[in-house]
């Protein structure tokens, strides 16, 4: 039985992405060891995990995730709020197959996007 997917994406700098996904969206650090080049966040029941890769070029980075929740507007508010990297076509808005969705990037443009069943 499969019980839980952690994804595993690339960041360039620890610090950067560990003060990005606390203070921008509220995660916490999962543990209390710091790995070396590794970093694991949680929020609510979902965790993601980091690796370092110092030389990724964010505009060649095709790191996604995939984020389901039932306070859809309340991310997107958020989202808006705190002026957070929007692609054009990442805007809340329904999808044909019964989500409404919006996607941002990440400072090493991960997308991360959050959908919700209509």
């Amino acid at each position: 039985m499969l019980t839980y997917i952690n994804p595993k994406l690339p960041m360039r700098n620890k610090a950067i992405t560990r003060d990005f996904y606390i203070n921008k969206l509220g995660f916490e650090q999962l543990g209390k060891e710091d790995y070396d080049g590794y970093l694991m966040l949680k929020k609510d029941n979902i965790e993601i995990h980091f690796f370092e890769f110092a030389g990724l070029d964010p505009a060649e980075n095709y790191g996604q995730v995939y984020i389901r929740t039932d306070h859809i507007e309340e991310w997107y508010g958020l989202a808006l709020a705190k002026q957070l990297n929007i692609p054009q076509a990442g805007h809340l808005h329904l999808k044909p197959w019964g989500q409404k969705e919006f996607a941002l990037l990440d400072p090493d443009s991960n997308s991360l996007t959050f959908g919700q069943a209509i």
